[in-house]
């Protein structure tokens, strides 16, 4: 399985059977990203909440590429009254789908998304994400504080791949998160959404810093990661 991450919040991961996930594809206007929207290739697309920097692009590739989207229930309910294929879901629901198990994960954050008229739709609560594929297992954070619910989660599941936000201001920052990955055990862990605007602009080296040196895992933009 590869995953690579293409700055603020945007993973994607390729299975080992060639099924591509998006989760949180923010691409258009994300200064970071090195994908395309017009051509990024998606099966599915899983959001964590609906603040318009995570929903990012996923009307444009879902409409080309008739991927599922995977949200709480009330976005992926605002999505199926525009005829996508949705799955609903909330915090501590968990669902076997064809490409692996999914389970929402508690976060605490806002969620609202801003259509193109300037109409604000609140659309449920925010969620974190653990994903088991190819006997792996990947926890995005998705936008949250710090929640000492986290030591459950490090408890209940082996993370191989932890995305924690570092961005602070909206977030966790890097103190916050470094006692996140403490909490979750994860293998490896790479800091998300940060330095997309000025007001989350962090050097992610002060997060790594406060990491056992061999959890931490600095990666590029689009680089991939083999698990």
């Amino acid at each position: 399985m590869n995953v690579s991450w293409h700055g603020q919040s945007c993973v994607k991961i390729v299975t080992n059977q060639q099924q591509t996930i998006l989760i949180d594809p923010l691409i258009s206007g994300n200064p970071y990203s090195d994908l395309d929207a017009e051509t990024v290739a998606a099966d599915v697309i899983i959001l964590t909440h609906a603040h318009n920097d995570h929903v990012g692009d996923t009307a444009a590739i879902a409409h080309r590429t008739g991927a599922l989207i995977i949200a709480n229930f009330e976005l992926a309910g605002y999505f199926a009254k525009r005829d996508y294929q949705t799955h609903g879901m909330q915090p501590g629901g968990q669902f076997s789908f064809y490409f692996g198990t999914l389970k929402l994960t508690p976060a605490i954050h806002s969620s609202s998304y801003e259509d193109e008229h300037g109409q604000v739709h609140p659309l449920g609560i925010a969620a974190g994400l653990i994903l088991t594929i190819d006997d792996k297992v990947i926890y995005h954070a998705g936008d949250t504080a710090l929640f000492t619910d986290m030591t459950l989660i490090g408890q209940q599941h082996a993370i191989d791949l932890a995305f924690l936000p570092i961005g602070d201001n909206f977030t966790m920052g890097p103190a916050d998160a470094a006692i996140a990955a403490s909490w979750l055990k994860a293998k490896k862990v790479v800091p998300v959404h940060y330095n997309t605007f000025p007001v989350i602009e962090q050097d992610p080296q002060d997060f790594f810093k406060l990491l056992p040196e061999e959890q931490g895992l600095p990666v590029a933009i689009g680089e991939t990661i083999d698990l």
